[in-house]
């Protein structure tokens, strides 16, 4: 059936009954539990498609697109030298700010995503888009860590109250019968978006200086003003109608808040939400730390060489591999767009391949190869290593991360995809944040080679005192003019007498557990169904 078709009377807008158990998987909510729902196929889910999905597809891109022109380079940002135009902090200063970033962005819309069910979806949407064009201005205007702080809080705000709003869209402007072709499709556009945004910061960074990172982002979002005037929200007479009969005294309405910690303690829903914390706790490794990794110890000069010879490299390819001007080496940037690149090139088939499978199946699988991947990034310089170790995560996050969504918004009742899709954030909010926080601090135990040459600056002779007055993300290069050893030479002596992959070792173990404990959730689900 339709989702248009859905008698759309819900928990939200009723007379005052006795509730049931908060742990008890009710009829409705069964209905809609998507383990096993039989999927169209290809050509069928995607013709059944409505242009409101494709418009908050075109929405997603933008809002990606921007997004990840800052995220995928704040740790550069962050902790790069401030001869560079950055901000010279260390790794664990960068961490905090990534954890309260990460916070703010993934804890707000559990209890806010009711908002767009109720006030609705293009309002939120509109109200997002400024905020987020603040946090931004905050960020270029003002190259400190608190102005850096501070853009990342009002950015974050910005995309919480974004979130909800677009998938609410298109779970009600989607059949479930098409759901995992629709998940996946605009999963596609998510790394398109996410493709292009850190290729946008390379060009604009290593040409025109950090400050035009984030006026190039302000630009890029106001497109979204633009798709708006196209946008129609789905079932929006319903909900106007409700909100009259609710106004008129004639259905009662719950308290936003009471109503969400009533659904959220839901045996099935907690559970499942508390199960892949993990699952985000490891993934956001790769886009918090992976970076740092790339940029302190990962030679992709040989990449170029393997690939072109030493010979001229096109400007137009050396701006989709994310290479710097002079077009001697990959930016970290440019690596890590392998993943958004082979998502956006190959999400239509494994959003086919995971239809074929249970829910829960493919996120098994999509979790342990995303784990595979950690194991082999940190235990090589190898630049082609690294490549590996990043296509086998894309494929993995390809299986797993859409169906998370997909999930919770199939077995979300009528009426609350939202509030659910908001709930879909607390995962996000538990991994990520305990991440922010402990990644980089992880990193720069284990992993921080500005930490390192200080360390061997001293042993080298160096006194103290010369090495603490070294500013933030320089102790590298000050090692090599005071030893006047090849770079090359004392990055593979460095990381030879450093346990560098032992953070990526605690990541890929974290992994294997939220594999088994979602392959055990999947086998208690179906069986609170029969």
């Amino acid at each position: 059936m339709s989702t248009d078709d859905h008698d759309l009377s819900d928990d939200l807008y009723k007379a005052p009954t006795v509730d049931p158990s908060p742990d008890a998987v009710t009829e409705e909510d069964k209905s809609g539990a998507a383990d096993d729902i039989k999927q169209l196929g290809m050509v069928q889910a995607i013709k059944s498609l409505s242009y409101v999905f494709w418009i908050v597809g075109a929405m997603e891109m933008v809002e990606r697109l921007a997004f990840y022109g800052v995220k995928a380079s704040a740790g550069l940002y962050a902790t790069n030298a401030v001869s560079t135009g950055a901000l010279g902090m260390t790794a664990t200063q960068y961490g905090t700010i990534t954890g309260v970033w990460a916070g703010i962005q993934s804890f707000i819309p559990v209890f806010t995503g009711g908002l767009s069910d109720r006030y609705g979806y293009k309002e939120t949407i509109a109200v997002s888009t400024f905020i987020k064009m603040g946090g931004y201005a905050l960020m270029a205007f003002f190259p400190s860590y608190w102005g850096f702080m501070s853009g990342a809080i009002v950015l974050a705000l910005g995309t919480a109250v974004f979130k909800p709003g677009i998938q609410g869209t298109l779970v009600n402007s989607t059949r479930p019968e098409a759901s995992s072709m629709a998940w996946g499709i605009f999963y596609q556009t998510v790394n398109i978006g996410g493709f292009l945004g850190p290729l946008v910061s390379v060009f604009m960074r290593t040409r025109f200086g950090w400050k035009q990172v984030f006026f190039a982002c302000i630009a890029i979002i106001c497109c979204n003003l633009l798709l708006l005037l196209t946008y129609k929200e789905p079932k929006k007479e319903e909900r106007l109608a409700k909100a009259k009969l609710v106004k008129e005294g004639k259905l009662t309405q719950d308290n936003l808040f009471v109503d969400s910690i009533k659904e959220i303690k839901k045996t099935h829903v907690w559970v499942y939400l508390l199960i892949f914390s993990g699952f985000w706790f490891m993934f956001n490794a790769l886009f918090d730390v992976l970076p740092l990794h790339i940029r302190d110890w990962v030679n992709t000069e040989t990449i170029i060489e393997d690939l072109f010879g030493g010979g001229h490299v096109n400007p137009v390819l050396g701006f989709l591999m994310g290479m710097n001007e002079a077009k001697t080496h990959i930016e970290p940037e440019g690596m890590l767009n392998l993943n958004a690149g082979l998502i956006m090139v190959s999400c239509f088939f494994f959003a086919w391949v995971s239809g074929k499978m249970r829910a829960t199946t493919s996120m098994v699988v999509g979790t342990l190869l995303a784990t595979t991947a950690m194991f082999m990034s940190g235990y090589s310089v190898l630049g082609w290593l690294s490549v590996g170790a990043i296509f086998t995560f894309s494929v993995g996050e390809m299986l797993s991360s859409p169906k998370f969504s997909e999930f919770v918004g199939n077995f979300a009742p009528e009426g609350k995809k939202g509030m659910y899709l908001g709930f879909s954030q607390l995962p996000l909010g538990i991994g990520w944040t305990l991440e922010g926080f402990l990644g980089p601090t992880l990193y720069d135990h284990f992993s921080s080679k500005d930490r390192f040459a200080r360390e061997l600056l001293v042993e080298k002779g160096m006194s103290q005192t010369d090495v603490d007055a070294i500013k933030g993300g320089e102790a590298f290069n000050k090692l090599v003019e005071f030893t006047g050893q090849n770079a090359h030479d004392l990055t593979a002596q460095l990381h030879a007498t450093h346990n560098v992959g032992m953070m990526w070792t605690i990541m890929g173990a974290i992994g294997v557990l939220s594999a088994i404990s979602i392959y055990m959730y999947g086998r208690w689900f179906r069986t609170l169904k029969k």
